[in-house]
């Protein structure tokens, strides 16, 4: 060979530059298997949580592993059609975002957005015009305020940014239903044995001030029936303190808010060996409307809570929750939804 120095230089030469191209090969594979399997991981996290947001009471739902952890207050649309309804995911995560419309900062205490962003793949956005987002008003969190996003309380919006990845799908409807009947018809299989109506059975006499694990049972079971304590945070404050009074009454016990023997046999399923948990079923005469009181109320409460449309207390007052779960109801039967119980709709209710 006439060159044979520069023929062995060339050798060395290509097999150096083979040798490095595989390495680089090598790291391109694994740096991909390395992102796949992250992404596999959130999206394996994600299937394993979701969330509920019914607009009919204003409380989102929190879903991990088929069971209901935890339920919050939330503010949605000042009109029924600003708050989007339908299957979502959260696309992403951003804490302490700026309001851009008035230039506002994040994290600035005027900041109506608060101090978390969940955003929102909804009505073909990507998670920058609807989201579940904290605010600097914690007193619009219960009511129809926002124009179209969905706000919680910034303590809580910090725990749900927390425990969410993105992914995680978001329901919003507005529906008479229980959390667990919402999440069957939308394909999600719930525990048998949930935690939304759980057994109290911690011997132990709860009341305000109580804190703990006892607490959010019993939040979850007066929740269950009908009673909204207003989140289930573990806390004996006055929303959970008025609940029981407002189950104690519906069973005939003495309304003080303090879960001793008898009202926890109560919530239970026990019955008091000389009354009754509420009025027989078939005593209802005339037209039921908004304004209108006394024992047949309590009847159509129960008998609506029954059937999952949460009148949010048996107290024998028809209000403003009463109405709403009286037309979610006949919405679903397909009756005129007046709100109004007459003769058709108490055919259909069965009472």
């Amino acid at each position: 060979m006439k060159y044979p120095s520069l023929y062995r230089l060339n050798t060395e030469l290509i097999r150096g530059m083979v040798t490095v191209i595989k390495k680089m090969f090598m790291l391109l594979v694994l740096s991909f298997l390395m992102i796949f399997s992250l992404d596999l991981s959130s999206a394996s996290a994600a299937g394993s949580k979701f969330i509920i947001i019914n607009k009919s009471n204003n409380q989102l739902a929190y879903y991990e592993n088929s069971q209901l952890k935890k339920v919050f207050r939330v503010g949605t649309g000042r009109t029924q059609s600003l708050t989007p309804e339908g299957k979502f995911k959260i696309v992403n995560k951003i804490v302490n975002r700026p309001y851009y419309k008035d230039n506002i900062p994040g994290g600035d205490p005027r900041n109506p957005l608060g101090n978390r962003w969940l955003g929102l793949n909804a009505r073909g956005t990507y998670g920058t015009t609807y989201a579940i987002h904290g605010n600097n008003n914690p007193n619009s969190i219960g009511g129809y305020v926002s124009s179209g996003c969905v706000r919680m309380l910034d303590h809580e919006v910090e725990w749900l940014f927390d425990n969410v990845p993105t992914n995680t799908t978001v329901i919003i409807t507005s529906s008479g239903k229980s959390f667990d009947s919402i999440a069957a018809s939308n394909g999600y299989k719930t525990s048998t044995v949930s935690p939304s109506v759980p057994t109290i059975n911690n011997g132990s006499i709860l009341k305000k001030g109580s804190r703990g694990p006892s607490v959010e049972e019993l939040q979850r079971k007066l929740t269950s029936l009908g009673f909204s304590t207003k989140g289930i945070d573990g806390a004996f404050g006055n929303n959970t303190d008025q609940a029981v009074r407002q189950f104690q009454k519906s069973r005939r016990l003495i309304a003080d808010g303090i879960v001793g023997p008898a009202t926890r046999k109560a919530l239970n399923g026990i019955k008091p060996p000389t009354t009754s948990d509420k009025p027989s079923k078939g005593t209802i005469s005339g037209t039921l409307k908004m304004g209108s009181r006394g024992t047949e109320i309590k009847t159509l409460q129960s008998t609506l809570t029954e059937k999952g449309y949460n009148t949010k207390g048996v107290d024998g007052i028809f209000g403003y929750n009463t109405h709403q779960a009286v037309r979610s109801f006949q919405k679903s039967k397909n009756l005129a939804a007046d709100g109004i119980v007459g003769p058709a709709t108490k055919k259909a209710l069965g009472i």
